[in-house]
């Protein structure tokens, strides 16, 4: 399809001519480039035209010299706000005779993929103006809730290749309509070029549906509010999977929600209509507000005002979310009893909603109708379904705001995901498979990283379908062959095998990656430090390279290169992987290692009498003393649990890192009620010899601390001081003042801000992840930067 100014519009002139083509990449198709470069074009009156190809945007310009320059000066202004420009590259090009300026059809796709340096955006939530056609009663598509246009609506979820255009995407099926095809060919509209548009004439359907999948004839709208008012529970789709949706408002809902996902305590996520609505449920300061409204609509982890019944137990966060598609803001027009037009989206609403992801039983995001009838039918009271295909399921991203630094990405997902991370240099193509729990991949190609969204842990056979399906899909979008696969160390990683696998495939080698070093390669390739830099890693449980299980270690790094220069002192983990989901055998665990065996009995017994652990304490002790079943470990994580059981805060956990988040809000509670000052820290927290972190002194002040919240706040405050402690005491040594730190450990707020103010104190620069989730939804990318570094050489001894 061509287009050409419309009647009226000047026509470009023919002399003196010159003639240029420019190549721009970045982030410039599906965000309405094209459109841009047309009017602004037509404005100076050049001629020439502008395409979409593998390469990224094309453009063909004829002119005078003066225009030339202008339109030059003024491209980067021009672009339309969700475009990114890495690049304009500009030559010479012979003169076409173009007699106006246009936009060509997109350029074929058999140009070689290897030369593509285009990507494509990701999902966004519905814009002002749509919002304006869905509630206009007299428009055409009016509570149409699949509308979408050049500046929002899917994007990637919907993309099966580039060049981005409809044939590309799961619209390839819906031809369009007289009506947008006439918006799709007209310049100054905003559906120009609109790959996702649609219209109850030619777009797909949406309907409502019983637990047993049978139609009702009823507005699924209105049905669907009509049942979660009633206390039921929706699956509905959204733009990369479904999510289950009741009335937040409701305890009997939620229990009930509960009861048939199976998830006893791990916290729901919230919407409400605006942020109006949120201030009476949690604190909602200028940075939240940003975040909340921003295109992506990512969940935010915000203070909680009220205590809602079995939404978050235990903890002081809430995540809460703004609306992002159609069919979620039809809700909320149910509920305010569906006025016209856009005022009431600003009033407060009372009406609260969980809105959490649809994936049972802990596998992938339910993204296909037949498998959510299928896996949601005992769950679910009725299912309000779309058919716009989801080629590539993303799940709702995950964000925590932290006082006094940058927020910290918990989950990049959906708005955020695949846009490209920059990386300081070139090098070879890389495919890093990430590890095994919160797992997500990362491919780099030139200056960029894209890292995919969420793909989970990778503990059934969906998940290891999910991550095959992610590569596969990741590889043909970016249109990249990987060189080099990286993946973690450990051997039996689902992540590792397949990573061998896709190496075989390809004829690449594939490289293993150190688990922590992973983990801080990640923040030195955010940062563009190429200079040595000291590293804090703190987590759970990785392979370190002596077979041992690290998870609290300090490293010297120099790019592929690092040195462990100390760790904390290991504690042994009684039952192995046990400990990890019950926190009450990290405190025995302690207190056999610091000689009170006699004490595991009675603290046991008064920190949790309920529990009737006191009679466990026996056999406990006898793992430890034969050293059956009790592998050591240098685990952050593990002191967290270790923490958590002695002050009685949590004895087993129901979901992952349960036993540190608790203990977490426990100190930020303690610190709201006493104002805005920090605990104190301990004058004696730990002892450091020979670049061992014994945190023993702590953990025992703990023991016999009678107000946990005290505690609690106390601990992370003079944990942080040993923390930097040890990063002095290396930079004594070394001459090196930059510090990063990454793990799951520092998906905890507190312990980031105390760490921030020690840093400082003690002259340190600390650098830590932004771009990407410090835990192990951020570790492929850091797999994905080493292995660059390393690959050139391997790749040498491979061909000699």
């Amino acid at each position: 399809m061509t287009s050409s100014p419309p009647p009226g519009r000047p026509r470009a002139v023919a002399a003196p001519l010159q003639s240029f083509d420019f190549l721009v990449t970045g982030l410039v198709q599906g965000v309405g480039f094209r459109p841009a470069v047309w009017r602004l074009a037509a404005d100076l009156r050049l001629a020439g035209w502008v395409r979409n190809s593998a390469r990224g945007v094309e453009i063909h310009i004829e002119g005078d010299a003066a225009r030339q320059a202008d339109f030059v000066q003024r491209l980067p202004g021009a672009a339309p706000p969700l475009a990114r420009i890495d690049h304009i590259r500009r030559a010479s090009a012979a003169t076409e005779g173009c007699v106006d300026f246009r936009i060509r059809q997109n350029a074929a796709a058999e140009e070689a993929a290897a030369t593509l340096t285009t990507a494509i955006g990701p999902d966004l939530a519905l814009c002002r103006d749509c919002l304006a056609e869905l509630f206009s009663p007299h428009g055409r598509r009016y509570r149409y809730p699949l509308l979408a246009c050049t500046c929002c609506g899917p994007r990637y979820s919907v993309t099966r290749r580039l060049p981005y255009q409809r044939a590309a995407t799961s619209l390839a099926s819906y031809p369009l309509c007289a009506d947008c095809a006439a918006e799709y060919a007209d310049p100054a509209n905003r559906r120009f070029h609109a790959e996702t548009a649609a219209c109850p004439v030619c777009g797909p359907a949406h309907r409502l549906l019983d637990a047993k999948g049978r139609a009702l004839a009823e507005d699924p709208a209105a049905g669907a509010w009509r049942r979660i008012q009633a206390g039921g529970i929706m699956a509905i789709k959204g733009l990369g999977g479904f999510h289950l949706v009741c009335d937040a408002r409701n305890p009997a809902a939620v229990a009930r929600l509960r009861q048939r996902k199976q998830r006893d305590a791990k916290p729901f996520a919230l919407m409400a209509a605006n942020l109006t609505s949120l201030a009476a449920w949690v604190e909602v300061d200028a940075a939240a507000a940003r975040l909340l409204t921003q295109e992506a609509r990512p969940i935010v982890l915000l203070p909680a005002k009220a205590d809602l019944l079995g939404i978050a137990p235990g903890l002081a966060r809430l995540g809460v979310m703004l609306p992002a598609t159609a069919m979620q803001w039809l809700l909320w027009h149910e509920a305010a009893g569906c006025p016209p037009g856009l005022a009431w989206m600003d009033a407060a609403q009372e009406t609260l909603l969980v809105m959490t992801s649809a994936n049972p039983g802990g596998e992938p995001l339910i993204c296909d109708d037949a498998q959510a009838l299928a896996r949601l039918a005992d769950i679910a009271d009725a299912f309000w379904l779309h058919e716009r295909a989801i080629v590539a399921r993303c799940d709702d991203s995950l964000i925590l705001p932290v006082e006094t630094s940058a927020p910290v990405f918990l989950r990049r997902a959906r708005g955020y995901t695949p846009v490209a991370i920059p990386l300081a240099d070139d090098g070879l193509p890389v495919l890093a498979l990430g590890a095994h729990l919160k797992n997500a991949i990362c491919l780099v190609r030139q200056r960029a990283a894209f890292l995919s969204q969420h793909i989970g842990s990778l503990d059934n056979a969906a998940s290891l379908l999910f991550l095959e399906e992610t590569a596969e899909h990741l590889m043909r979008t970016l249109a990249v062959e990987p060189a080099v696969i990286a993946h973690d160390l450990h051997p039996d990683y689902p992540s590792t095998r397949l990573a061998q696998t896709l190496a075989e495939r390809l004829a690449v080698p594939a490289i293993g990656i150190a688990h922590h070093h992973a983990h801080l390669a990640a923040v030195c390739a955010e940062h563009h430090l190429r200079d040595p830099v000291l590293g804090l890693a703190l987590d759970g449980a990785g392979l370190g390279t002596d077979g041992a299980i690290w998870g609290g270690e300090l490293l010297r790094l120099e790019q592929a290169d690092f040195r462990r220069l100390g760790h904390l002192a290991p504690l042994p983990l009684p039952g192995g992987d046990q400990a990890a989901r019950e926190p009450w055998r990290m405190g025995a665990s302690f207190l056999f290692c610091a000689g009170l065996r006699e004490e595991i009995a009675p603290w046991l017994s008064r920190r949790f009498p309920a529990r009737a652990l006191a009679e466990s304490a026996e056999a406990i002790v006898v793992l430890l003393e034969k050293k059956l079943r009790c592998p050591p470990s240098t685990s952050m994580g593990r002191v967290f649990d270790a923490a958590a059981a002695l002050l009685g805060v949590c004895a087993v956990n129901q979901y992952e890192a349960q036993a540190a988040m608790q203990l977490e809000s426990l100190a930020l509670r303690y610190k709201a009620a006493r104002g805005r000052g920090r605990a104190l820290p301990l004058a004696q927290a730990c002892v450091l010899n020979d670049g061992v972190l014994d945190l023993s002194p702590l953990l025992l002040a703990l023991l016999t601390e009678t107000d946990a919240a005290r505690g609690a706040a106390c601990f992370h405050a003079s944990l942080a001081r040993a923390l930097i402690h040890w990063a002095a005491d290396a930079t004594a040594k070394t001459g090196i003042r930059v510090l990063v730190a990454a793990g799951g450990c520092l998906q905890n707020a507190l312990l980031v801000q105390c760490l921030l103010k020690d840093c400082a104190a003690a002259g340190l620069t600390l650098c830590l992840p932004r771009a990407a989730p410090p835990g192990d939804g951020g570790l492929a990318l850091g797999q994905a930067w080493i292995a660059r570094a390393a690959g050139s050489g391997v790749l040498a001894r491979m061909t000699s």
